[in-house]
């Protein structure tokens, strides 16, 4: 091959090497920087190809999805001054590409040391404000939101927007544990007793009401059977003297027939009697008393 072919050859692949080194492509996940001597030149790339000026520039990508920061498990005192142990995560994305790298110089390492810092500093403020019962027991999601609201106006300097805070653990130190769940035992067998109180009150309440009623219908029936037993045998006596005005010997032998029946209903009943009594008057006439006069 001649020298000519060769030099042709190398200004060729000069060529090409420096148009590949000027284009580069925005993916639709990333955000991209250009570069030219260390300082941003251009911002707010279209997802797409692009050019630069090779040598002198470059570009710096970055992640334009939610990300997630594990952060540290951290000790945090609460209102009762008692330590916890808390285990939260966060949810970030990037917004502002230009400030997120001259604030970071671009480092996530150094974006979640940002965040972490950030974060503490809500967590230490609202637990400080609370005891251990409203943190463990009380409404988390508020706290959480409140965090968040304040984290994200802190972290917009950064180019930052905070998306979550969530906590995923809680945990009291050791020494702190059984004096903690010995209160709280404590304090649930407290309500309990003063439940129980109330419901043996209510049930004396409940039991002393149904005996008063029940005395009072007690009272009312026999009341009722009373006027009703006195109204029938009031009946029966103007009945018995219509009869016996209508026919006082019918009546009279009528009266003799019951009280034989039940006299001797039963056969091993005695009776000590004179025989001329007025009781065996029947027995010796049907004519009653009249004969036995």
């Amino acid at each position: 091959m001649s020298a000519s072919k060769m030099l042709v050859l190398s200004i060729l692949m000069v060529l090409v090497t420096i148009g590949l080194m000027s284009v580069f492509i925005v993916k639709q996940t990333e955000l991209a920087l250009r570069l030219q001597l260390g300082q941003v030149v251009a911002k707010d790339y279209e997802p797409g190809l692009h050019f630069k000026f090779p040598l002198i520039q470059n570009v710096r990508k970055f992640d334009r999805r939610v990300q997630t920061l594990d952060a540290r498990p951290e000790q945090f005192l609460t209102s009762e001054k008692k330590n916890l142990i808390v285990d939260s995560y966060i949810k970030w994305r990037i917004v502002d590409v230009e400030t997120y790298f001259t604030s970071t110089s671009g480092s996530d390492l150094m974006a979640g040391q940002r965040l972490s810092e950030i974060i503490a500093d809500g967590l230490r403020s609202e637990f400080g404000k609370r005891s251990i019962q409203d943190v463990v027991s009380g409404d988390r999601s508020e706290i959480m939101d409140i965090i968040t609201e304040e984290a994200d106006s802190r972290a917009q300097k950064f180019g930052i927007s905070i998306v979550d805070v969530r906590i995923k653990r809680i945990e009291l130190p050791t020494e702190v544990r059984s004096s903690v769940h010995r209160r709280m035992e404590a304090e649930r067998e407290r309500v309990a007793k003063q439940l129980r109180s109330q419901g043996e009150a209510e049930g004396t309440r409940i039991r002393a009401k149904a005996d008063r009623e029940s005395t009072e219908i007690i009272a009312t029936a026999k009341r009722n059977a009373e006027i009703v037993r006195g109204e029938g045998d009031a009946k029966a006596a103007e009945t018995y003297a219509t009869a016996y005005t209508k026919n006082s010997e019918f009546y009279a032998l009528y009266r003799s027939l019951n009280a034989y029946k039940e006299t001797f209903n039963n056969q091993g009943d005695v009776m000590l009697i004179k025989p001329d009594s007025e009781f065996f008057n029947y027995f010796k006439s049907t004519q009653g008393a009249t004969v036995a006069e």
